[in-house]
């Protein structure tokens, strides 16, 4: 049976790839190598992925999708959550680049499935509005310079989709199922904002005619209703100022409107990104429980007034050098503040994807299958 079932795959696979040769021929439409390696894995894994039921407590830490193609880094991740408290990874399916992991990591499908074979919970993280890749494919959709119309760019030269886009905001829902489908078990939405810096005079929107926290929540509403409503679970990436601020800060992000919207809110509470003499502290570094502490507080009575589960809140904290030093007293010191600000989850970034060991509690937890 099981034989049978592998030759209808194969044959099915190789139907699609004839009628893809034709139509690209015949100019109908455009592809790419992975396309065919994304199509090829959905196949591969359709009629038997798996997924975790979202761990309570969740306690996960970051991987690029760059480190999920180096065998021997992602097994050292494997083993570091094995080993510790962690239960979660967040891997990268599109970064700011724009390009997808299986570009990357061919195999991510196969990884997955292991890491589901250790009880791990898998989250496919999405950068949203910036995407390099898609805005030289479909400039007509990206953030426009005002002198001259042509594509704006941040201070860091990163050029933005914009934000009130339909077209875009299809182009991801289509990646969070397809990467569900695959066996990620949750899908994280970054960059789900305006841009913040470079020459803001000089910008201006096509799509975005409304408010900026109106755009926003609108594309919060349209993830919800494409997305919850099969049953994916999904999360947002905030601002850790929204824990504290009312205003949308001119990036649209509102920490209610997204707790509506969302399974879970991911506030990036990294000391190391607050201003100075923020609540008084001269340097925010050098009291990084405080600062979380007193943020997830703020967030945990803003949920609580918007009649919301605060359980929803789970933040991401800091275990990266950037403003001062980060070790196992400083990352331990984070944690230990979700716990006092009355929450339990939490998510560790580290963009170099080296983590503190002697932060973590040894003792694991468990996930189920469902």
């Amino acid at each position: 049976m099981e034989k049978t079932k592998k030759k209808m795959r194969k044959i099915k696979i190789l139907l699609s790839l004839v009628a893809l040769v034709t139509l690209v021929y015949f100019g109908l439409i455009r592809t790419s190598a992975s396309e065919y390696q994304l199509a090829t894995a959905l196949e591969n894994k359709s009629d038997k992925v798996a997924h975790i039921y979202t761990p309570e407590p969740l306690r996960a830490i970051y991987m690029t999708s760059y480190v999920a193609d180096v065998k021997d880094w992602r097994e050292k991740i494997l083993k570091l959550i094995d080993d510790t408290e962690l239960n979660s990874l967040v891997i990268d399916i599109k970064d700011y680049t724009g390009v997808l992991v299986i570009d990357r990591a061919p195999d991510i499908a196969d990884y997955v499935e292991e890491l589901h074979e250790h009880g791990v919970y898998v989250i496919g993280r999405v950068s949203v509005f910036q995407d390099q890749k898609y805005v030289k494919e479909h400039p007509e959709l990206a953030v426009k310079r005002k002198d001259n119309g042509a594509v704006w760019r941040d201070r860091k030269g990163i050029a933005w989709l914009d934000a009130g886009s339909q077209k875009s905001w299809d182009y991801v829902v289509g990646i969070a199922r397809d990467y569900y489908k695959m066996g990620f078990d949750e899908i994280n939405f970054d960059y789900i904002r305006f841009p913040s810096d470079g020459d803001m005079t000089n910008i201006t929107y096509t799509f975005a005619t409304s408010t900026k926290p109106v755009v926003m929540k609108s594309f919060y509403t349209y993830l919800d209703r494409e997305l919850r409503s099969e049953g994916i679970p999904i999360s947002a990436d905030l601002f850790g100022l929204t824990t504290v601020r009312s205003d949308d800060m001119g990036i649209g992000q509102v920490l209610e409107n997204a707790l509506a919207h969302f399974d879970f809110v991911a506030p990036m509470v990294y000391p190391s990104h607050y201003p100075p003499t923020f609540n008084g502290w001269p340097d925010p570094n050098k009291v990084p429980g405080e600062v979380v502490k007193y943020s997830m507080i703020k967030a945990t009575a803003r949920a609580a007034a918007a009649s919301s589960s605060p359980y929803k809140l789970r933040p991401w904290l800091q275990d990266f050098d950037y403003g001062g030093s980060y070790g196992e007293k400083e990352v331990r010191a984070q944690i230990q503040a979700v716990y006092d600000s009355g929450l339990t989850s939490w998510m560790l970034w580290d963009p170099g994807v080296r983590y503190t060991p002697e932060a973590l509690d040894k003792n694991s937890t468990s996930t189920a299958i469902m």
